[in-house]
């Protein structure tokens, strides 16, 4: 009956243009016919419509005798049969004559009707996957004992589809959602969720942007330590090889292309071919250029490179377990002030961890202390303790570590504890697809320095925010959860958005507005300077901001000068 009704929907809309003319009538009868069988034959999927009913709206500029506009219904039939065939070079040139027709994949879109979206929830949200070979990405998970990063054994953390090994403990989390998920799994659990991604399509000629499942953070956390350039870049190198063979790079060139790392981009970034010189150069090769990047930090120094949030404990399956959660996590009594759960960085000059672990040791009535030191059997290695601690607490001291930011503070987010940051890198100008950009809506900012001089009590300033402000701002935490979360990727929610539909959504609007650019000549992001990404993107300015003093050298000198 869906089929028939869509059939006899086409038919309607056809005979609308029509006139008396009973022999170019007798013709649409006939074409309605061939219609009906095609769509008795082969049902109506989403694709298909898009498609099927695209090419009908473009009939209306046809005068009726013009009966090469009805060729919608062999080239619809061409792409269902196409739709079996494995050869997506193939799929993509017998798909349709139109699409042919267009050099450019923005104007071959363009002919879409709007209309269309009536018919097709996806349209404008298909995504593309490329099928990589396997090493680049399941040879990791296949031989995850012989690529053990330092410090981390990873096979126990690939399983469950990279969320890790299930967690119960029904005093401190709920019955099911929760697992011992590592920091750098965000490759594999984006790449097992976009395989259950609604709207995910075999024909590349509908997809809004194209998916590169490749486990760039796995790959290059085997060699960050001792290991040569060479080693290093063998992978990246025979990647972008690859993609440049696709018939669907042709089309943009990689600018509808995107990559997800598991690890920090400045992974990624290395400028020079000397050993000393850290990590790889994925994202600095002229045709990386041309793709979006998300990582879990971003350097805010590159113009298409976008964070997105760490993986944290909790993948729920169904919508009412998020609900649930978000209910409990605002009823909950909170006895401490605040919390801190990490480690000193005493190698580090620049680091206020030490400052603020003596700041909360000085404050036992009000600051609960987690000391992650490097015992295998640590608490901070136990999810439900590293959650208990921030579920008894207003406020999560989350101060930078090795880089900017921290998986702790998606943890302390979950967990309806107002993080305190200390680096707008920690988060204010990483994630702007998931957090609000008004960020004293949601958190605490105090600035490093006044921590480094001893010039700020982090005790007293809490005490200072009222009880009125501190629920407001809880509240505000609690609607965050949502958004910085990845689902099970086993199931689907239904009304929820989570980390994952932000990021996709965030993508498929860069790939358009760079896709509507290109067809009129332009490209925005040559509007401002590559080291001023971060402003730009925050503020859509690159003048002077008070923040410079941390991201800029030159900037911090001149500021400390002028204070003293």
């Amino acid at each position: 009956m869906f089929e028939q009704r869509k059939g006899s929907a086409a038919c309607k809309r056809l005979f609308s243009y029509g006139n008396q003319n009973i022999k170019r009538l007798a013709i649409l009868a006939s074409s309605c016919l061939l219609l009906f069988l095609i769509l008795r034959q082969f049902p109506l999927t989403s694709e298909r419509a898009s498609g099927l009913f695209a090419s009908i709206d473009k009939c209306k500029s046809f005068p009726l005798g013009d009966l090469n506009c009805f060729s919608v219904t062999r080239n619809s039939s061409e792409a269902i049969s196409n739709e079996k065939q494995e050869d997506v070079g193939k799929e993509r040139k017998d798909v349709s004559v139109d699409v042919t027709k267009h050099e450019d994949v923005g104007e071959k879109r363009k002919d879409v009707s709007v209309d269309v979206a009536k018919y097709d929830s996806c349209h404008g949200k298909y995504i593309y996957m490329h099928n990589l070979p396997i090493q680049f990405n399941d040879y990791f998970i296949k031989n995850c004992k012989d690529m053990c990063c330092p410090f981390t054994f990873m096979c126990e953390y690939f399983s469950n589809l990279g969320l890790g090994s299930e967690i119960r403990n029904k005093k401190v989390l709920t019955k099911t959602g929760w697992f011992d998920t590592n920091q750098f799994a965000l490759e594999l659990i984006f790449h097992n969720r976009m395989k259950n991604y609604k709207c995910l399509t075999h024909n590349s000629s509908l997809a809004s942007a194209i998916y590169v499942p490749f486990y760039a953070g796995l790959d290059i956390g085997r060699y960050l330590w001792n290991f040569n350039t060479s080693i290093r870049d063998t992978n990246t190198f025979q990647l972008i090889k690859w993609l440049r063979q696709q018939p669907e790079w042709k089309y943009m060139f990689g600018k509808d292309h995107f990559l997800v790392l598991g690890r920090i981009s400045w992974d990624f970034v290395r400028h020079d071919d000397v050993d000393s010189a850290w990590g790889n150069k994925l994202m600095i090769l002229p045709e990386s250029k041309n793709m979006t990047f998300l990582s879990i930090e971003s350097t805010a120094f590159t113009r298409n490179d976008f964070a997105i949030p760490y993986p944290t404990f909790f993948h729920p399956s169904r919508d009412k377990e998020v609900f649930d959660w978000q209910n409990r996590m605002r009823r909950l009594e909170r006895k401490n002030l605040f919390c801190f759960a990490g480690a000193p960085r005493p190698e580090s000059k620049d680091s206020v961890r030490g400052e603020i672990i003596e700041q909360c040791q000085a404050s036992r009535a009000n600051c609960k202390l987690l000391d992650c030191d490097w015992r295998p059997n640590s608490d901070c290695y136990n999810p439900a303790k590293i959650m208990k601690l921030f579920e008894s607490s207003n406020f999560c001291l989350q101060p930078p570590g090795d880089s900017y930011t921290r998986k702790s503070t998606f943890d302390s987010i979950v967990a309806g504890c107002i993080p305190v940051f200390f680096h707008p890198g920690s988060a204010y100008i990483q994630y702007i697809w998931h957090l609000p950009k008004n960020y004293s809506k949601y958190s605490v900012y105090i600035p490093e320095y006044l921590v480094r001089e001893k010039n700020v009590s982090i005790e007293k300033v809490l005490l200072g925010i009222s009880e009125k402000e501190v629920s407001r701002m809880r509240e505000e935490v609690v609607r965050l959860i949502p958004k910085v979360i990845y689902s099970n990727p086993a199931s689907r929610l239904e009304t929820v958005e989570d980390a994952f539909d932000k990021a996709v959504k965030g993508v498929v609007e860069r790939v358009e507005k760079r896709r509507r650019e290109s067809r009129e000549g332009k490209d925005s992001s040559m509007d401002f300077p590559e080291g001023a990404s971060w402003k730009y993107y925050l503020t859509g300015t690159t003048g002077k901001h008070e923040w410079d003093r941390f991201f800029y050298p030159a900037a911090a000198a001149e500021t400390s000068s002028s204070m003293s």
